[in-house]
Protein backbone atom coordinates (compact mmCIF):
# COMPACT_ATOMS: atom_id res chain seq x y z
CA UNK A 1 0.00 0.00 0.00
CA UNK A 2 1.40 3.40 -0.96
CA UNK A 3 2.25 6.03 1.62
CA UNK A 4 -0.43 8.60 2.41
CA UNK A 5 0.69 11.89 3.97
CA UNK A 6 -1.88 14.23 5.45
CA UNK A 7 -1.49 18.00 5.44
CA UNK A 8 -3.42 20.70 7.23
CA UNK A 9 -4.44 23.64 5.01
CA UNK A 10 -4.49 27.02 6.80
CA UNK A 11 -0.99 28.17 7.78
CA UNK A 12 0.51 24.80 6.77
CA UNK A 13 0.10 24.75 3.00
CA UNK A 14 -1.48 28.18 2.54
CA UNK A 15 -1.30 31.56 4.21
CA UNK A 16 -5.01 32.28 4.28
CA UNK A 17 -4.85 35.16 6.74
CA UNK A 18 -5.38 38.02 4.24
CA UNK A 19 -8.48 36.39 2.76
CA UNK A 20 -9.96 35.34 6.09
CA UNK A 21 -9.44 38.84 7.44
CA UNK A 22 -11.19 40.27 4.37
CA UNK A 23 -14.11 37.85 4.72
CA UNK A 24 -14.61 38.62 8.40
CA UNK A 25 -14.44 42.35 7.63
CA UNK A 26 -17.12 41.86 4.97
CA UNK A 27 -19.29 39.87 7.38
CA UNK A 28 -18.85 42.59 9.98
CA UNK A 29 -19.93 45.27 7.52
CA UNK A 30 -22.89 43.23 6.31
CA UNK A 31 -24.21 42.50 9.80
CA UNK A 32 -23.22 45.67 11.63
CA UNK A 33 -21.40 43.56 14.21
CA UNK A 34 -17.90 44.59 15.23
CA UNK A 35 -15.35 41.83 14.63
CA UNK A 36 -11.64 42.21 15.36
CA UNK A 37 -10.37 40.48 12.24
CA UNK A 38 -6.74 41.04 13.25
CA UNK A 39 -7.40 38.99 16.37
CA UNK A 40 -9.29 36.36 14.38
CA UNK A 41 -6.33 35.59 12.14
CA UNK A 42 -4.05 34.96 15.12
CA UNK A 43 -6.09 31.92 16.14
CA UNK A 44 -6.88 30.04 12.95
CA UNK A 45 -7.35 26.30 13.21
CA UNK A 46 -10.41 25.51 15.35
CA UNK A 47 -13.86 25.23 13.73
CA UNK A 48 -15.43 28.36 12.24
CA UNK A 49 -18.37 28.12 14.63
CA UNK A 50 -16.05 28.53 17.59
CA UNK A 51 -14.72 31.83 16.24
CA UNK A 52 -18.15 33.12 15.24
CA UNK A 53 -19.42 32.40 18.75
CA UNK A 54 -16.95 35.03 19.99
CA UNK A 55 -18.86 37.72 18.06
CA UNK A 56 -22.45 36.55 17.65
CA UNK A 57 -25.12 35.10 20.00
CA UNK A 58 -25.27 31.31 19.96
CA UNK A 59 -28.62 31.27 18.17
CA UNK A 60 -27.11 33.15 15.19
CA UNK A 61 -23.85 31.22 14.79
CA UNK A 62 -25.18 28.70 12.26
CA UNK A 63 -26.69 31.47 10.14
CA UNK A 64 -23.45 33.48 10.29
CA UNK A 65 -21.42 30.41 9.29
CA UNK A 66 -23.61 30.03 6.20
CA UNK A 67 -23.18 33.70 5.31
CA UNK A 68 -19.43 33.58 5.89
CA UNK A 69 -19.01 30.53 3.68
CA UNK A 70 -21.03 32.16 0.92
CA UNK A 71 -18.81 35.28 1.10
CA UNK A 72 -15.61 33.28 1.19
CA UNK A 73 -15.25 32.77 -2.54
CA UNK A 74 -15.44 36.49 -3.28
CA UNK A 75 -13.33 37.80 -0.45
CA UNK A 76 -10.92 35.05 0.57
CA UNK A 77 -9.59 33.51 -2.62
CA UNK A 78 -7.77 36.60 -3.97
CA UNK A 79 -5.70 36.89 -0.78
CA UNK A 80 -4.53 33.27 -0.69
CA UNK A 81 -0.76 32.77 -0.62
CA UNK A 82 1.26 29.58 -0.98
CA UNK A 83 3.55 28.99 1.97
CA UNK A 84 7.21 28.16 1.25
CA UNK A 85 7.71 24.54 0.31
CA UNK A 86 4.01 23.69 -0.03
CA UNK A 87 4.02 22.74 -3.70
CA UNK A 88 7.35 20.95 -3.41
CA UNK A 89 6.09 18.92 -0.44
CA UNK A 90 3.02 17.63 -2.25
CA UNK A 91 5.16 16.91 -5.31
CA UNK A 92 7.62 14.96 -3.14
CA UNK A 93 4.84 12.76 -1.79
CA UNK A 94 3.61 11.97 -5.28
CA UNK A 95 7.13 11.44 -6.63
CA UNK A 96 7.52 8.71 -3.99
CA UNK A 97 4.37 7.01 -5.28
CA UNK A 98 2.31 8.26 -2.36
CA UNK A 99 -0.92 10.22 -1.91
CA UNK A 100 -1.29 13.74 -0.52
CA UNK A 101 -4.36 14.15 1.68
CA UNK A 102 -5.55 17.57 2.84
CA UNK A 103 -7.35 17.16 6.16
CA UNK A 104 -8.66 20.54 7.27
CA UNK A 105 -11.12 22.25 9.56
CA UNK A 106 -12.28 24.40 6.64
CA UNK A 107 -15.60 23.82 4.86
CA UNK A 108 -14.59 21.31 2.18
CA UNK A 109 -16.05 23.09 -0.90
CA UNK A 110 -14.20 26.29 0.04
CA UNK A 111 -11.01 24.34 0.72
CA UNK A 112 -11.29 22.84 -2.77
CA UNK A 113 -11.79 26.30 -4.30
CA UNK A 114 -8.77 27.60 -2.43
CA UNK A 115 -6.54 24.73 -3.56
CA UNK A 116 -7.72 25.19 -7.14
CA UNK A 117 -7.05 28.92 -6.92
CA UNK A 118 -3.35 28.37 -6.16
CA UNK A 119 -3.01 25.31 -8.40
CA UNK A 120 -2.49 22.69 -5.69
CA UNK A 121 -4.05 19.27 -6.16
CA UNK A 122 -4.99 17.00 -3.27
CA UNK A 123 -5.50 13.29 -3.85
CA UNK A 124 -7.85 13.29 -0.86
CA UNK A 125 -9.68 16.25 0.68
CA UNK A 126 -11.59 16.07 3.95
CA UNK A 127 -13.06 19.20 5.54
CA UNK A 128 -14.85 20.14 8.76
CA UNK A 129 -12.42 18.21 10.97
CA UNK A 130 -10.64 19.23 14.14
CA UNK A 131 -8.26 17.56 16.58
CA UNK A 132 -9.59 14.03 17.26
CA UNK A 133 -11.86 14.11 14.20
CA UNK A 134 -8.80 14.87 12.09
CA UNK A 135 -7.39 11.69 13.55
CA UNK A 136 -10.47 9.75 12.46
CA UNK A 137 -10.08 11.07 8.90
CA UNK A 138 -6.39 10.20 8.87
CA UNK A 139 -7.19 6.65 9.99
CA UNK A 140 -9.92 6.32 7.37
CA UNK A 141 -7.48 7.21 4.59
CA UNK A 142 -4.54 5.28 5.98
CA UNK A 143 -2.29 8.28 6.55
CA UNK A 144 1.03 7.41 8.18
CA UNK A 145 2.14 11.05 8.56
CA UNK A 146 0.27 14.27 9.34
CA UNK A 147 1.72 17.75 8.95
CA UNK A 148 0.17 20.77 10.62
CA UNK A 149 0.85 24.06 12.37
CA UNK A 150 -1.62 23.84 15.26
CA UNK A 151 -1.66 21.92 18.53
CA UNK A 152 -4.96 20.45 17.35
CA UNK A 153 -3.08 18.99 14.38
CA UNK A 154 -0.69 17.23 16.74
CA UNK A 155 -3.70 15.83 18.58
CA UNK A 156 -5.11 14.57 15.28
CA UNK A 157 -1.87 12.86 14.33
CA UNK A 158 -1.57 11.27 17.78
CA UNK A 159 -5.17 10.06 17.61
CA UNK A 160 -4.39 8.34 14.30
CA UNK A 161 -1.03 7.01 15.55
CA UNK A 162 0.59 8.82 12.63
CA UNK A 163 3.95 10.59 12.65
CA UNK A 164 3.16 14.09 13.91
CA UNK A 165 5.05 16.85 12.09
CA UNK A 166 4.65 20.37 13.38
CA UNK A 167 5.51 23.34 11.18
CA UNK A 168 6.15 26.66 12.91
CA UNK A 169 4.35 28.73 10.27
CA UNK A 170 1.21 29.23 12.35
CA UNK A 171 0.48 30.49 15.86
CA UNK A 172 2.86 28.13 17.68
CA UNK A 173 6.62 28.06 17.83
CA UNK A 174 8.85 25.01 17.61
CA UNK A 175 9.10 24.54 21.38
CA UNK A 176 5.31 24.58 21.81
CA UNK A 177 4.79 22.09 18.99
CA UNK A 178 7.44 19.79 20.43
CA UNK A 179 5.94 20.06 23.91
CA UNK A 180 2.51 19.16 22.48
CA UNK A 181 3.94 15.89 21.19
CA UNK A 182 5.21 16.55 17.68
CA UNK A 183 7.64 13.85 16.56
CA UNK A 184 9.31 16.26 14.15
CA UNK A 185 9.30 20.06 14.10
CA UNK A 186 10.14 22.12 11.02
CA UNK A 187 10.51 25.84 10.50
CA UNK A 188 8.43 25.48 7.34
CA UNK A 189 7.67 22.99 4.59
CA UNK A 190 10.90 23.66 2.71
CA UNK A 191 12.36 21.04 5.09
CA UNK A 192 9.75 18.40 4.28
CA UNK A 193 11.03 16.87 1.01
CA UNK A 194 14.42 16.01 2.53
CA UNK A 195 12.74 14.66 5.66
CA UNK A 196 10.45 12.49 3.53
CA UNK A 197 13.40 11.09 1.59
CA UNK A 198 15.09 10.12 4.84
CA UNK A 199 11.88 8.67 6.28
CA UNK A 200 11.35 6.49 3.23
CA UNK A 201 14.99 5.40 3.18
CA UNK A 202 14.86 4.54 6.87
Amino acid sequence: MSLTVGFDLDMTLLDTRPGIRATFDALSAATGTWIDSELVITRLGPPLARELAEWFPAEHVEEMATRYRAMYREYALPGTLLLPGARESLDAVRASGGRAAVITGKYAPNARLQLDHVGLAADVLVGDTWAESKGAALREHGAAVYVGDHLGDITGARTAEAVAIGVATGPYGAAELREAGADVVMADLTEFPDWLAGYLAG
